[in-house]
This record gives C-alpha cells, structure tokens and sequence, in this order.
C-alpha cells in the first residue's frame, strides 16, 4: 500500500523555524514529482511548494519564497520542506504529496498529485 506520512509540525513562535518530514511506504521517490500543501480554517487548500521527479525544478508560492525550502532525499524516501522566519499567517495543516511523472518542472497544484498524507498542524503564535 502506497502510504505518505508527514511529521514535524508543532507550535512555534513568529519568526522561528520548523522542519517538516514526510515518508514514502510502499514505494519510493524516484521518478515522482513531490509538492507541500497547506490549508488554515475556512480557507482552501493551497499549494507551497513543490519539485520536480528529475531536474531539481522547484516552484513556490509567492507568500514563502525565500523563507520555505522544499528538498528530497530519495535513498531515505522522505521529503522535506524547511521553514524559517515563519509568520503566523502560515498557521494551516501542512500535506505532502506526490505523483509519478518523468518531468523536467513541477505543478503546484493540488489536483496534479495522487497520493497524499494525513497533514501536520503547523501553528505560528506567540
């Protein structure tokens, strides 16, 4: 069974850093396109960040660029999406997920990706 799980949220004050994790069970990330998602209460869910199966392609949006940092590790089958200087605006349950595709960019958007993770509470307050 192909399974994602995150990990890594928690509560955290404005300005500080989370890192977050998710696992692949059941199979690996080679050859798949990963994105993070997020939704915060009352809103829809919105794409973060994503890279590509092959070329290290990334796209983000434009309310984390040069704050978030979505990275891979293909031999742990884990990715990973690095946060800092985190606002509260970014409080949302966080999600992985992934999609199998050979291709050179990514998409951000959710309804690209196949398989996805339960999600982790990530809430930003003082």
């Amino acid at each position: 069974q192909l399974q994602l799980e995150e990990s890594g949220g928690g509560l955290v004050q404005p300005g500080g850093s989370l890192r977050l994790s998710c696992a692949a069970s059941g199979f690996t990330l080679d050859y798949y396109a990963i994105g993070w998602f997020r939704q915060a209460p009352g809103k829809e869910r919105e794409g973060v960040s994503c890279l590509s199966s092959s070329s290290g392609n990334t796209n983000y949006a434009d309310s984390v660029k040069g704050r978030f940092t979505i990275s891979r590790d293909n031999a742990k089958s884990t990715m990973y999406l690095q946060m800092n200087s985190l606002k509260p605006e970014d409080t949302a349950v966080y999600y992985c997920a992934a999609r199998p595709v050979d291709y050179s960019d990514c998409v951000l958007n959710l309804y690209y990706y196949n398989y996805w993770g339960q999600g982790t509470q990530v809430t930003v307050s003082s």
